[in-house]
């Protein structure tokens, strides 16, 4: 255990020095290049744990709870691997989003030595795994994942994204004791959330608090689909009943989600499915409004859920998603791809 994070340290300052010397700017090129140097560093065995075919049943296997995964470990990693595995965490990710995910393995190690060492807290227990054939024009997917992380991403024709499920949590949500005392890595997340509920008036509230007590967790859970009639028709209160202060606010905490990821996608996934203007936005919220209370909110849009839910360990463990009402793991590019490939074919 004590090896790892002075792994992960290193692994984050050779990418800042390596930033510096080249940057294709193009998200897709640059993550396949990163999966491909990743690839081109293990032997055989690795590539059997890592390497997937694209439409393998492992692709949707998504878990944030601490489990066995797909994929190749980072404690199973060379140095090199290691390196790489990072490289291509850093091609989809922004600083911000890059940060809040060593972060969070961080917080395995912290968990390790709170728990009289406890053998499932571990910060080299997060997997890669690759699905197809990285390349500029291919359409393949990837994902690192393990405790409280899951990231997915799906490229289709090396052009378009999908990055949903999202999955970043915490626990602790803050830490309280210990020298990483007062480390809230989803901190945002949650004070925006419970300053918008805070600022509504009692009007307002009715329609926004749609029960006195939150539910134990995010209600989309680990499913691989979302089931939309659990949200439809949408509880809570739409965009346009809030007052222009709040409008921002609530589009400030979406953007929270959004933000982990490199601007270029996020514009072209807004483009397709806009979530950042607030049309068709609810925004709706459960459990008390007060810190230390258990809480849980959600923000829906026409195409995308962003559910919160921080219940657990006396409301000091948060879990936050980012969903695809019909578009996880890239099924609605998928589709319109495979539609569009079978009519050039005829």
């Amino acid at each position: 255990m004590s090896r790892v994070l002075p792994i992960l340290l290193s692994a984050v300052l050779l990418l800042h020095l390596l930033a510096g010397f080249s940057q294709a700017h193009d998200p897709a090129e640059e993550m396949a290049a990163a999966a491909e140097r990743f690839i081109t560093s293990l032997d055989d065995k690795a590539k059997e744990q890592a390497l997937f075919e694209f439409n393998a049943d492992a692709r949707q296997h998504w878990r944030f709870v601490p489990a066995e995964r797909y994929g190749l470990k980072i404690a199973d990693m060379t140095e090199s691997q290691r390196l790489g595995a990072h490289a291509l965490l850093n091609s989809g990710l922004t600083h911000k989003g890059y940060r809040q995910a060593l972060s969070i393995m961080t917080l395995e190690a912290i968990l390790h030595d709170l728990e009289n060492k406890n053998p499932i807290r571990d910060p080299a227990k997060y997997y890669v795994a690759i699905f197809g054939t990285p390349g500029e024009k291919a359409t393949w997917g990837w994902r690192f994942e393990g405790h409280h992380l899951s990231i997915n991403f799906t490229i289709v024709d090396g052009k378009l994204f999908s990055v949903t499920p999202s999955f970043f949590g915490a626990n602790p949500a803050v830490v309280q004791a210990g020298p990483h005392k007062g480390l809230e890595i989803l901190k945002a997340e949650q004070q925006l959330a419970r300053e918008l509920v805070q600022s509504l008036s009692a009007e307002q509230r009715k329609k926004a608090v749609i029960a006195t007590e939150a539910p134990r967790d995010i209600i989309t859970g680990q499913e691989r689909k979302v089931n939309r009639g659990q949200f439809s028709p949408a509880e809570g209160i739409p965009f346009a009943e809030l007052n222009e202060q709040q409008q921002a606010m609530l589009l400030k905490l979406v953007n929270e989600y959004a933000a982990k990821y490199r601007s270029e996608i996020v514009a072209q996934i807004d483009k397709r499915e806009p979530f950042t203007d607030g049309q068709g936005m609810v925004f709706a919220w459960a459990g008390g409004t007060d810190p230390g209370e258990g809480h849980y909110y959600r923000v829906q849009t026409p195409a995308f859920l962003f559910e919160y839910d921080n219940t657990q360990n006396n409301a000091n463990h948060v879990h936050a998603v980012w969903r695809h009402f019909d578009g996880d793991f890239g099924e609605d590019l998928l589709r319109k791809h495979y539609d569009e490939a079978e009519h050039h074919q005829e």
